[in-house]
């Protein structure tokens, strides 16, 4: 595939790479490194270019690399540049040899990484966010003391509508004493997920939610029983982090066996509303995204938002959306500035719910880091 980029594009992409070099990946060394080299590198970055516009973000960069790397290991052929990869065996730290070793990875597969870039979207499918999700339904389950059908929007494997299955334990972030776990009896096979509690407030509703039905509906819905699409959703996840790997291969196994239903649709708007007719009126619909939105194009985020806030004040709807505060406050206006916002990967978990009076009303339940890692409980 051959593209030329406008420069001014280049260099608006060089300074992505150079921000995300910083805070934003901070926890992975190897990942700070790549984005670095890119950053200094014009026709490195250029790569990301053959992307739509609204994917042009260096974490699809990186996935894409990752993801070649995973794949030529698949086929028994084990470039240098993989030995910086803890995801397939490797161990070696970023050195002064991983730029020349990166040069050489990128020049020989050019065209397939373009590909890959060009026809993919990051796709995390993080179930460490269901760490901050599970406490809100059972805020919302004991305070309706009603069921849910739960709507994931923009799902990707769906993983996240396993929700209720997963196992999680809380502790507290200034001590590390366990605040609270779920049950025992919960199945062992599923993964666990560990959240520290920043200090201040602490979830407290007990209830368990029942989830009468779930659905998920993506742009392009991975199937889980497809190796080549849940490599590319390993390839998504950062490669220093074996936790997440091992949560994420659970919670694939556990899925396979679940056959939740997945939709895709190019029309969010329209396919929340379809679904809504779908929902009994004893049933509190829940209409939950994840670090989705930030890649909706204005006039679509736009739509989407007025379309979902309307079934909220007219159908009763509940919409969750975990996203950047930033980017909250385009719904919210009046979302609370809150001191966690401003600690690395900060992720706003704003809620909005029927008022009574033909309106919404608005919650901030939590703030946290984007894969689930630590929170802060309400405002």
């Amino acid at each position: 595939m051959t593209t030329s980029p406008d420069p001014a594009v280049i260099a608006a992409l060089q300074k992505q790479f150079a921000w995300f070099s910083g805070p934003a990946l901070q926890d992975d060394p190897l990942y700070q490194a790549l984005a670095d080299c890119a950053a200094r590198r014009a026709d490195w970055a250029a790569l990301l270019a053959a992307a739509p516009a609204n994917q042009r973000w260096p974490m699809l960069w990186l996935a894409a690399l990752q993801d070649r790397v995973m794949a030529l290991v698949d086929a028994g052929e084990r470039p240098p540049l993989a030995e910086y990869y803890a995801s397939v065996g490797g161990t070696r730290a970023p050195d002064a040899a991983l730029e020349g070793l990166l040069g050489d990875f990128i020049e020989q597969h050019r065209a397939a990484l373009e590909q890959v870039i060009a026809t993919h979207a990051t796709q995390t499918n993080e179930i460490g966010r269901c760490a901050v999700l599970w406490p809100i339904l059972q805020d919302l389950a004991e305070s309706t003391g009603r069921r849910i059908a739960l709507l994931d929007v923009g799902c990707s494997a769906g993983l996240n509508l396993g929700v209720d299955r997963w196992r999680y334990r809380y502790v507290d972030d200034a001590t590390g004493a366990l605040l609270s776990a779920t049950p025992a009896d919960r199945d062992p096979a599923a993964p666990e997920i560990t959240c520290r509690v920043l200090t201040g407030a602490r979830p407290s509703a007990t209830a368990v939610p029942e989830i009468a039905s779930r659905r998920g509906i993506d742009l392009a819905p991975v199937a889980v029983d497809d190796p080549v699409a849940v490599r590319w959703l390993r390839a998504c996840l950062w490669p220093h982090d074996a936790e997440r790997r091992r949560r994420f291969d659970a919670a694939v196994a556990i899925a396979r066996n679940q056959h939740w239903p997945l939709s895709a649709t190019t029309d969010a708007a329209a396919s929340i509303v379809d679904w809504l007719r779908e929902v009994p009126d004893d049933t509190l619909p829940i209409i939950f995204d994840s670090w989705v939105l930030s890649y909706f194009e204005a006039d679509l985020l736009r739509r989407h938002v007025d379309t979902v806030l309307a079934q909220v004040a007219g159908r009763g709807a509940v919409w969750i959306s975990a996203d950047d505060p930033k980017l909250s406050r385009t719904w919210w206006p009046g979302k609370p500035d809150v001191a966690a916002d401003r600690r690395a990967n900060a992720t706003s978990w704003t809620v909005a719910r029927p008022d009574g009076q033909g309106g919404v009303a608005w919650t901030l339940a939590a703030t946290s880091h984007a894969h689930g890692r630590w929170m802060q409980w309400g405002a």
